[in-house]
């Protein structure tokens, strides 16, 4: 029984102990209760940036260093909401003064300002680099010329005489030769208003090599660049550029002032414009030369390199420099010089050559720009839209320092009606040109010419001889027209056979003066021919003018402009093409000038005389009939219209409008000047063909009589002739 009792006390103890429950935080172990420990569950109670810790029945977060609860704003949190605490803006003097905080997830750090390091004792703390005590660090921060000193986190340098850092004392001292800018007594130092530009970069580079030097003569680099652009509208305006040595000399020395200048602008990028030029320049400065693209533009040019081209690789004084300056107005100047230009020739002829775009400078810091590593690329913009075809190319060219342009050195270039660029392998200053190649017709234009004019020489050699030995037209008219078409003949003589002789330079220029002397001779006694028609209408009696007058105005007016023309521009006679004048800074006016005024008094003129005609035909006998009016007047205006030489306005026109049809017509007009003036006053003249007659009559039958024994032997037909030779001649009469 005592058996029994126990089994059921054991028993009922058992389910009591099944029924018995720990609290929260607490599990049954081996029917005792113990701590359960929630931080080793998975996934924690605790959320991220959070440390879990377990108590007896429980367990509580908290915020890794670095973080804060969001709600309490305290390091403790229950619920594990932890975010980054900024400890730069949250945390007073984090960091030194030396020093810019940075704020890292949980963390931050300090970062120490240029010429400090940090102070390995104490976070966040910074002291000063004494970087002229560096090993041979003082010669490589300012040089073997200059002297190092130190300050609290800096340092800078001072420069010997003839040296300089530009204003820049974190820069190594580099030399500084001022005598660029002395101009030497050259035909550049003439030039007006060089001179001013010379001693201002003079001055400015006196005061930068000399330390000691009065602190008013140095300007910033801005200030400096507007006067230097300024002083150059005075040279750069038109006509104002005389010689290829004055061309070269402003270019270096604009080259050699933007070099000075360069450096003094605070600015990585300056742009300056003006009425004359437009600069683009870039500076780039630190203790190791800079690397990356360049890439500077103006309304006219692009250039394109890059920072290692611009620097080289010689010694780096601490900046590099590119600059692109624009001159909008030289080319105008520089539009000759072609000499040293081999152009490609199509079908056995050379092209001729004119300016095409602005001309540009590009400038580097790099000494040695002859042959550079990489090309640079120069993209210039065309003055005209043109597409290239068979008359034009367009070519890539830079001024060499004979003071002419050059083709040589181009790596390669491609153009488009509105562009070219110029990829090259040295630096100077560029501009691109047109080469111009005759028109396909020039063949038929040249045949056509020779054959005119010799048609036209033939027929003038008869007007001289019937001008000088006919007797019975002597008088003024007949005077004029024989000098007229003397200088008409020599005139298409030197042309027929010197035109196209360009070589050598001084035979050319002796005919391109002849033709001038004498194809203005024939406008002067185009001129006396207007003003003795206008004596004749308007005098009737006594018209006549005095020969000393009539040679004076016939050949001493050409022979004076033509020895002040050759005075003034006597490079101008001869081009590389043609004996003629050359078309660049006005010499070509010397010819048109005085030919317009001569046109416009010789229409003037021809309305006047012809006016005058039709009064006297009305008064004419009535029984003449209408017809016999018509033809007289329109052959007298026919006549009147050559000799004024109307058909030179007429082929100006016709040359102007570019066609070939019309410059064939221009051609042939002209050529056969000669032939019309022979068919006008000699085969329509009833005088000079009866005279004709009577000669050719002579000819074939030797044995009448002479012309002369009549005008012996018979005095009344000597009377007749002479009555007949004042009648047709109109020195009294019309």
């Amino acid at each position: 029984m005592g058996s029994l009792k126990e089994l059921l006390v054991l028993g009922l103890l058992s389910m009591l102990g099944h029924c018995r429950s720990c609290g929260e935080g607490l599990k049954i172990e081996d029917n005792v209760c113990v701590d359960m420990d929630e931080c080793n569950d998975t996934p924690g109670p605790c959320g991220k940036h959070t440390k879990c810790f377990n108590t007896y029945g429980s367990f509580y977060c908290q915020c890794l260093p670095g973080y804060k609860n969001i709600k309490l704003q305290v390091n403790f949190t229950l619920d594990g909401q932890c975010q980054d605490v900024n400890e730069c803006t949250d945390t007073i003097n984090v960091c030194d003064h030396a020093a810019y905080c940075t704020n890292l997830i949980g963390n931050y750090t300090c970062t120490c300002h240029s010429g400090y390091t940090k102070n390995s004792s104490a976070r966040g703390k910074c002291t000063d680099i004494d970087e002229c005590k560096e090993a041979n660090m003082e010669e490589d921060l300012c040089g073997v010329k200059g002297t190092c000193t130190n300050s609290n986190g800096s340092y800078w340098c001072n420069c010997s005489n003839g040296y300089t850092n530009y204003g820049n004392t974190k820069t190594s001292c580099s030399p500084l030769d001022c005598d660029h800018f002395n101009g030497d007594g050259g035909p550049a130092s003439s030039l007006g208003g060089l001179a001013d530009i010379l001693s201002m970069m003079r001055s400015s580079c006196l005061a930068l090599s000399n330390p000691s030097a009065d602190s008013e003569v140095k300007t910033d680099g801005e200030t400096l660049l507007e006067k230097l652009l300024t002083a150059a509208e005075a040279i750069l305006s038109p006509d104002h550029i005389d010689s290829s040595e004055e061309v070269s000399g402003l270019l270096a020395t604009m080259e050699e002032a933007i070099m000075l200048i360069g450096p003094q602008l605070k600015d990585n990028h300056t742009k300056k414009e003006t009425t004359e030029t437009e600069a683009a320049i870039a500076v780039q400065r630190g203790t190791t030369p800079p690397t990356g693209p360049i890439h500077l533009t103006n309304e006219n040019a692009t250039l394109d390199t890059d920072w290692t081209t611009a620097s080289g690789i010689e010694s780096y004084p601490g900046f590099a420099l590119a600059a692109l300056l624009s001159y909008k107005n030289l080319e105008i100047s520089v539009n000759r010089s072609f000499e040293s230009i081999k152009g490609p020739k199509k079908d056995g002829v050379n092209p001729s050559f004119q300016i095409s775009s602005r001309v540009v400078s590009v400038v580097v810091s790099n000494p040695s720009t002859q042959n550079l590593d990489r090309p640079v690329n120069i993209t210039l913009r065309h003055l005209q839209d043109t597409e290239e075809s068979a008359e034009v190319r367009y070519i890539c060219a830079y001024w060499n320092k004979k003071g002419t342009w050059s083709t040589d050195g181009f790596y390669q270039q491609h153009s488009n009606a509105t562009h070219t660029v110029c990829t090259s392998k040295h630096l100077s200053s560029f501009a691109v040109l047109m080469a111009l190649y005759p028109i396909e017709h020039t063949f038929g234009l040249q045949v056509v010419t020779k054959i005119g004019l010799t048609i036209s020489l033939l027929c003038l050699i008869l007007c001289i001889l019937t001008f000088k030995f006919c007797r019975c037209i002597q008088g003024t008219r007949t005077t004029i027209h024989l000098h007229l078409c003397i200088c008409l003949f020599i005139a298409d003589l030197f042309f027929l056979a010197g035109i196209s002789q360009t070589k050598p330079v001084g035979g050319c220029r002796f005919v391109a003066a002849m033709l001038h002397f004498f194809f203005m001779g024939v406008f002067a006694w185009m001129l006396l021919e207007g003003v003795q028609l206008y004596r004749m209408v308007v005098l009737v009696f006594n018209a006549s003018i005095r020969p000393l007058y009539l040679y004076l105005t016939g050949y001493g007016t050409p022979l004076v402009i033509v020895i002040i023309s050759a005075i003034i521009r006597p490079h101008g006679y001869g081009t590389a093409q043609h004996c003629w004048l050359s078309l660049e800074k006005g010499l070509i006016w010397s010819f048109y000038g005085p030919v317009c005024f001569i046109i416009f008094l010789n229409v003037f003129f021809f309305i006047v005389t012809v006016w005058k005609l039709a009064q006297k035909f009305t008064s004419l006998n009535p029984d003449l009939s209408q017809l016999h009016k018509i033809r007289a007047f329109t052959v007298t205006a026919i006549a009147q219209m050559c000799i004024l030489g109307l058909m030179w306005v007429f082929g100006a026109f016709l040359f102007q409008e570019g066609s070939t049809v019309l410059a064939y017509i221009f051609t042939i007009l002209n050529s056969l000047q000669g032939a019309l003036v022979f068919i006008m006053h000699c085969l329509l003249s009833k005088q000079v063909r009866e005279e004709y007659a009577h000669f050719l009559s002579c000819i074939c039958t030797p044995q009448k009589k002479r012309y002369s024994d009549f005008t012996s032997t018979n005095p009344s037909s000597s009377q007749s002739q002479g009555s007949r030779s004042g009648q047709h001649t109109g020195e009294s009469q019309i």
